[in-house]
């Protein structure tokens, strides 16, 4: 199965929503826009869809009925979320969504980098 590109109009939606921290990064995950903060990735793009990470916090309206991401069919990402059509096309509640992921992403530890063996 060949993934699809992410259209360029959702690729724009997407980096619209990007929380102002100048700590949040933007770069490819699976060749795909994405936000990390810490080295941890809290949203992005996946072919035609957006995708956000809460944890157990669902609480943001809307969420609670979101269905779970799998990049893969029986490979799900633990805690991302497919956020809805109807929420991707409202700038405000689609940063909104963002904004509750970033917030997420503050109470994960730092990613740490793995040490480099010697050669």
């Amino acid at each position: 199965m060949a993934w699809k590109k992410s259209p360029p109009e959702l690729i724009a939606t997407f980096v619209k929503a990007k929380p102002e921290d100048p700590a949040v990064q933007q770069r490819p995950m699976f060749g795909y826009p994405a936000f990390f903060l810490n080295g941890k990735m809290f949203a992005g793009t996946f072919q035609d869809k957006i995708v956000v990470k809460f944890g157990d916090d669902r609480s943001i309206p809307g969420a609670k009925t979101a269905k779970g991401f799998e990049p893969m069919p029986g490979r799900p990402m633990t805690g991302f979320f497919v956020v809805p059509e109807s929420i991707v096309k409202n700038p405000a509640k689609l940063r909104a969504w963002v904004e509750h992921a970033h917030d997420y992403a503050k109470t994960l530890p730092v990613k740490k980098t793995p040490a480099k063996k010697p050669r």
